[in-house]
């Protein structure tokens, strides 16, 4: 068992850190960049022809990596690093985060009336070892109108969120069924994380 049974939360996301106390775990804000001016620490570009698998394995790995790199490099005491990333996709293609609200609005007009998948992958870092997992769920979205899509993105702040949505908040009003994990779509599937964790000696519900 570690410290305390603590880890690093290598994210901002106020979403994880809500599920992670879901399940007891205790984590302390890792964060990549001390100042946000500073150059990104893994560039998010997907390669040429990179399947959304491939390329949510390979940025989780690399933000896992990174994550460790910089618990060494600040010489702070040795817990797991914990990543997490969310891509939705939808024909093969890469719905990350929307760029402004010309783009948000491009995909909830893409995603009204059909399923799409949300993959998201957890990593874990201890001693330079890193392991991921994936999930995958699929969601289906009712028909969405101009305006409904128009007054969504006026009332919400959808530029932090892959796919230009988020089911816990009013977009859940478009969801007719969804096949996976909830939490996964969330942002952190806790069926992965718990079993990942208690791998490494983290325990669940103390």
């Amino acid at each position: 068992m570690f410290s305390e049974n603590q880890i690093y939360l290598a994210s901002r996301s106020p979403r994880r850190r809500e599920l992670l106390r879901q399940i007891g775990v205790k984590c302390n804000l890792l964060m990549m960049r001390e100042t946000l001016g500073r150059e990104i620490d893994v560039d998010e570009q997907p390669l040429v022809d990179e399947s959304p698998t491939d390329y949510i394995y390979r940025i989780t790995q690399s933000k896992a990596d990174e994550g460790w790199r910089r618990v060494i490099q600040r010489r702070l005491p040795i817990l797991p690093v914990l990543v997490a990333d969310t891509i939705v996709t939808i024909d093969g293609c890469i719905l990350g985060k929307p760029q402004d609200d010309k783009h948000a609005e491009e995909m909830l007009k893409t995603l009204s009336g059909r399923s799409h998948q949300v993959l998201t992958a957890i990593g874990v870092g201890v001693k330079d070892k890193i392991q991921v997992r994936l999930s995958t769920s699929t969601v289906r979205f009712r028909e969405i109108s101009e305006r409904e899509i128009r007054n969504y993105l006026a009332n919400n702040n959808i530029l932090d969120k892959a796919g230009a949505y988020a089911i816990q908040g009013m977009a859940a009003a478009f969801i007719v069924e969804i096949s996976g994990s909830y939490s996964g779509i969330m942002g952190l599937p806790l069926y992965e994380t718990a079993q990942l964790l208690e791998e490494i000696g983290i325990g669940i519900f103390q």
